[in-house]
């Protein structure tokens, strides 16, 4: 059986560039050089460009349709109800940017002078290839190297400013926008990963796949997050599995590979209403057991987050 794309050896391997699993990575023939990633200078003039960025965190899913840019986008919303928390959101979905839909912004455009595109708080910045667009109907058909470029425009040249959290949303699986974020953002500091998945086998199988990847690329895990974890009736509150863990779900399987499962977000069709209006489920339905986890999430990952202090940075005096 062939190895699968996910399966990079690292830049710093012999195999480095040549293994089978290398085959159509857009950094192939920079590590098949003997240079490695780092010999692309926009490692470094990312590392520059992200000192002013205190906490980057990745959300990922093996699965499309698990909820991942909902979840992305909710955890920018929680994080933003701080003022004084400034909260960065980059969509890195290139074939699939949903998030300018989900955060009420379809159609919006990036400011010329700089690319950054402000959202409707000072404190909340919104990113996506969607604002490059001319329709939100328009395909993306790129191949790898044209992605790569485009994500390392995105870290390089935004005009990022101060922020406390960038939150990196990203498409499905464990492909070229994934290896070239991370190879990217590697040595400007990581917080890690958050794992979006749904409690189906289905959504399993392919979530233990990103997981071997972080493994792989050295990426912290945060944890898990299992979304449609159960429908809870408004009326009676009684609670029915829409899709049944047949396996155990995201607590099993936290268990068996000894990962934090942060919490499992019950269905909410106002969730699905909110994104379709670009507007906070946080906001609209604040009582709903879905805000409760996630609100509950969201504390977990700031946790995280503030034991997990930058390259240089220090308890004392910082």
């Amino acid at each position: 059986m062939e190895e699968v794309p996910h399966d990079c050896p690292g830049a710093d391997s012999a195999q480095a560039g040549r293994g089978a699993s290398c085959q159509g990575c857009p950094n192939q023939r920079l590590c098949a050089s003997g240079a490695g990633a780092a010999a692309d200078p926009a490692i470094e003039e990312i590392k520059e460009k992200m000192k002013t960025v205190k906490h980057k965190i990745l959300v990922l899913s093996g699965k499309g349709g698990v909820g991942k840019s909902t979840f992305s986008a909710h955890l920018a919303h929680g994080l933003a109800e701080d003022e004084n928390t400034q909260v960065a959101l980059l969509d890195i979905d290139i074939c699939g940017p949903s998030i300018p839909k989900i955060m009420g912004l379809e159609g919006e455009q990036v400011r010329c002078q700089a690319l950054w595109f402000e959202f409707l708080e000072d404190n909340l910045g919104v990113m996506s290839v969607g604002f490059l667009l001319s329709s939100p109907d328009d395909a993306v058909i790129w191949r790898g190297p044209k992605k790569n470029g485009m994500i390392k425009q995105f870290l390089r040249d935004v005009d990022w400013g101060e922020v406390d959290y960038l939150i990196v949303d990203t498409p499905p699986g464990t492909s070229d926008e994934h290896l070239s974020v991370v190879q990217y953002l590697a040595a400007a500091h990581i917080d890690g990963a958050v794992i979006i998945t749904t409690p189906q086998e289905v959504s399993l199988q392919d979530v233990r796949k990103e997981i071997s990847f972080c493994h792989k690329v050295k990426l912290p895990i945060i944890g898990v997050v299992e979304n449609m974890s159960g429908f809870i009736c408004p009326k009676c509150q009684k609670e029915s599995q829409i899709f049944p863990p047949t396996t155990g779900g995201a607590e099993a399987m936290c268990q068996d590979l000894k990962i934090p499962l942060l919490g499992k977000v019950p269905l909410d069709p106002r969730i699905g209403k909110s994104c379709d209006k670009g507007q906070s489920f946080l906001v609209e339905a604040p009582d709903s057991p879905a805000t409760v986890t996630y609100r509950s999430i969201i504390q977990r990952i700031q946790e995280f987050c503030s034991q997990r202090l930058p390259e240089g940075e220090n308890l004392v005096g910082s």
